[in-house]
């Protein structure tokens, strides 16, 4: 029986599980942030090892096991380039079990896979790394790899140069509707009466004190999007807008992304992933309808694990190879 790692590690929790290569968890530990760029490599590592050694505890092993961990895969947040993984790589060979557990480890180089976050999230999300993965979050992100193991990524650029679909752009375009809609600028929206009910204004022009002098950032801001989505939903025609251009920038990416990996003959699967495929504004069967066009041999599914699964899985892959 062979034993490995799978970690998703983000920029607010570290998810650690403990895999047979029967595909069976094991334990599941989680632990604070491991984003090592807005973090720090030692606070990363921190978090790495918190995780590692709560999956373990949890797995609730026998002492006298000798349990070996012998693959770990690593999905984390802002590893996108070589020097990248190169660190973490540093990171995991520098990872220190304590005593008290009743596991070892002997990771090979060529067993510790390092990849981004939405590797992992197309991995646990299909069960296997071939398809697409579609992450629409805070942020929003396309990523996708063949049977021949060739990668490709669209956008994931950030708040300032991208994320289009997102849910941070969602609701940013939604403020804007809502406070030109106020000036006189735009046709009429329930926005603006929903924006100043739920953040209990007394006009709009109080938006100015909430988000510039409290200092709001991209997750406040994302946050707002479910009241674009609902106003869709209720027959809102600028939200109903904001939402159609929503999917229609992730459907392209996507097209994008399946013309440099699949051809129209081929059988794959969609994951989507986050939370503005989960409204009440049917992004999901906007979505599908439009990928139905493009590429009528695509499968749209919901995530079949956890991205941590993922990671297990392609960490069980580099063992096996």
């Amino acid at each position: 029986m062979s034993y490995v790692f799978g970690i998703d590690g983000g920029g607010t929790k570290t998810i650690c599980l403990l895999m047979d290569d029967n595909h069976l968890v094991l334990g599941r530990g989680e632990a604070g942030p491991s984003n090592y760029q807005t973090l720090g490599i030692e606070t990363a590592k921190q978090s790495i090892q918190l995780a590692i050694e709560r999956a373990v505890l949890s797995a609730k092993i026998e002492t006298n096991s000798n349990l070996n961990i012998e693959a770990i895969g690593l999905g984390l947040a802002g590893v996108g380039r070589p020097k990248d993984r190169e660190i973490v790589q540093f990171v995991v060979q520098n990872l220190q079990l304590t005593n008290t557990l009743p596991v070892t480890r002997s990771f090979l180089p060529r067993n510790i896979v390092i990849c981004s976050d939405c590797a992992i999230a197309l991995a646990g999300g299909t069960g296997h790394p071939v398809g697409i993965a579609i992450i629409s979050g805070t942020g929003s992100i396309v990523f996708g790899q063949n049977r021949q193991g060739k990668t490709k990524r669209v956008g994931g650029w950030g708040y300032i140069l991208g994320d289009e679909g997102s849910g941070y752009n969602i609701a940013l375009q939604g403020l804007q509707a809502a406070l030109k809609f106020y000036d006189g600028r735009e046709d009429f929206t329930v926005l603006a009466e929903k924006f100043q009910k739920h953040l209990g204004l007394n006009n709009l022009e109080e938006l100015v004190e909430v988000v510039y002098g409290r200092g709001w950032g991209v997750k406040e801001i994302a946050v707002l999007a479910p009241i674009v989505d609902r106003a869709a939903a209720e027959g809102d025609r600028v939200a109903d807008c904001i939402i159609n251009n929503a999917v229609a920038e992730l459907t392209y990416s996507t097209k994008i992304a399946i013309a440099a990996l699949f051809n129209q003959t081929e059988e794959f699967e969609i994951v989507i992933v986050g939370g503005v495929w989960g409204g009440e504004a049917n992004c999901r069967g906007r979505f599908e309808a439009a990928i139905s066009a493009i590429a009528p041999k695509a499968k749209v599914i919901s995530p079949r694990y956890e991205p941590a699964f993922g990671a297990g899985l392609l960490a069980l892959n580099a063992l096996n190879n």
